[in-house]
């Protein structure tokens, strides 16, 4: 079961009788839509899942749906902070080619994106969802809702960070998320085969490559 708490910011007031879209990762293309109670809260019956909450056309959350989520904003027409595409922290960035790499098109929709030899975004302001959708059927890789957790993840750690984060943060946070069985070294390289979170995740969020990959 997922509830969503929704109230306005400085206030805590519940924002009442509000329109609730959630989009799957896995399922982008049919959207579950609920609205909000009297208490300012929305009940969906679905199983844990990575995804979107969008509030009035606005996504104000991305990760994994499971559980309470609480959601406070400004108001309800206020424009959303989440980045739902190009660099984590929405800054414009120019080309990271340097002389003599090979690069290559990789085609996004209806337009095509400039990636390297392994795929990794050329332009970082070109990330967004399409491309890893994209990405990942380039590299034969099927995206489950764990996946998307953990591309959420390292965009928002570098959002927050502006560093990537590294091998131990990434277990460390998944560890608690998924618990023993899920969240180690092994099973996250399993579900990423090409190089493990760090190198395949990376790609695949719009990040750099990172040291110590393999």
């Amino acid at each position: 079961m997922l509830r969503i708490h929704v109230s306005m910011k400085f206030t805590n007031e519940p924002l009442k009788r509000t329109p609730i879209v959630l989009f799957l990762d896995t399922n982008p293309e049919q959207p579950i839509q609920g609205a909000t109670d009297r208490t300012g809260v929305a009940s969906f019956d679905i199983q844990p899942a990575s995804g979107k909450i969008v509030i009035n056309g606005s996504t104000r959350y991305h990760g994994r749906l499971d559980g309470d989520i609480e959601i406070t904003i400004l108001s309800p027409t206020a424009p959303a902070t989440v980045v739902e595409q190009g660099t984590p922290d929405g800054r414009e960035t120019g080309s990271t080619a340097y002389p003599g790499m090979q690069t290559r098109m990789l085609r996004v929709n209806e337009h095509e994106v400039e990636v390297d030899s392994e795929g990794y975004l050329v332009n970082l302001s070109d990330w967004s969802e399409s491309f890893v959708r994209a990405q990942a059927a380039q590299e034969g890789l099927v995206l489950t809702d764990e996946i998307w957790e953990v591309i959420r993840y390292l965009r928002d750690f570098y959002e927050e960070h502006e560093v990537q984060a590294n091998v131990l943060e990434i277990i460390k946070h998944f560890r608690t998320a998924w618990g023993m069985e899920h969240g180690n070294n092994r099973y996250l390289h399993r579900i990423f085969p090409r190089g493990g979170p760090q190198k395949q995740g990376n790609r695949l969020a719009g990040l750099l490559r990172t040291k110590g990959e393999h």
